[in-house]
């Protein structure tokens, strides 16, 4: 009498071809008999895996080949810019949780990333994979984005594990993206998307600083009675 089948973890093959930054990927797992005779099954499923590509390149993923574009970055990024017509899935969402670990965690980082970065606090989607598939099925061609390529990346992964085989990243992220290769929509442009908090304005105060200091120079240099007068030595 047969035993139950177990299944075994699964094994993969890898193929060269002619897909661009692709390689096909056969995974293929067998099974064998934990009690009684020994049984084997294999299946085989071949699937491609996530395509890096640059701005141009997937400007013609979108044209020639229909790719939808995802944009996985944070509300707060996504609302600064985004490519006009993108479906907006964060792969992070805003954490508001008010457990004590997670209040101390989210003062500390609004004092610093976020008031210097304008970064957000944030955790992992639960939502993120449930909520792709309520809006694409896994044979959609998928050109994932964020800002600097690293969300999109992680998240390439979790639909490429959850059966998605249509996935493009652009590499570097939109930062990488030059004004006007997308049409987009919003108060910036697509690779400025990124820059917020007292950063952006830290150029503009070491100027003001820089020409007074100047100012202040010339001043004494050139009249200094009045400059002795305003500044009487101490």
């Amino acid at each position: 009498m047969a035993g139950i089948v177990s299944p075994s973890s699964p094994t993969a093959l890898y193929f060269t071809s002619n897909l661009g930054a692709r390689r096909l990927k056969a995974v293929s797992w067998s099974g064998k008999s934990v009690s009684g005779n020994v049984l084997r099954r294999r299946n085989l499923r071949v699937a491609a895996e996530v395509k890096f590509v640059n701005a141009e390149e997937a400007k013609q993923l979108i044209a020639a080949e229909g790719y939808k574009v995802v944009d996985v970055r944070d509300k707060t990024q996504f609302e600064r810019a985004h490519i006009k017509s993108c479906h907006h899935i964060p792969l992070f969402i805003f954490n508001e949780d008010n457990d004590l670990g997670t209040i101390v965690k989210r003062t500390v980082h609004n004092n610093f990333s976020g008031l210097f970065f304008g970064l957000p606090f944030t955790k992992l989607n639960p939502e993120f994979v449930k909520s792709v598939r309520n809006e694409f099925s896994q044979d959609s061609k998928l050109l994932l984005v964020c800002q600097e390529g690293l969300r999109s990346a992680a998240a390439a992964s979790r639909l490429e594990e959850a059966g998605y085989d249509n996935i493009a990243c652009v590499t570097s992220g939109l930062q990488s993206v030059k004004p006007g290769t997308f049409e987009s929509v919003g108060s910036t442009e697509l690779q400025n998307a990124g820059k917020a908090g007292l950063i952006t304005i830290q150029g503009k105060i070491s100027a003001v600083l820089g020409t007074v200091l100047v100012c202040a120079l010339l001043f004494i240099t050139f009249f200094p009675d009045q400059a002795e007068k305003l500044f009487p030595p101490s």
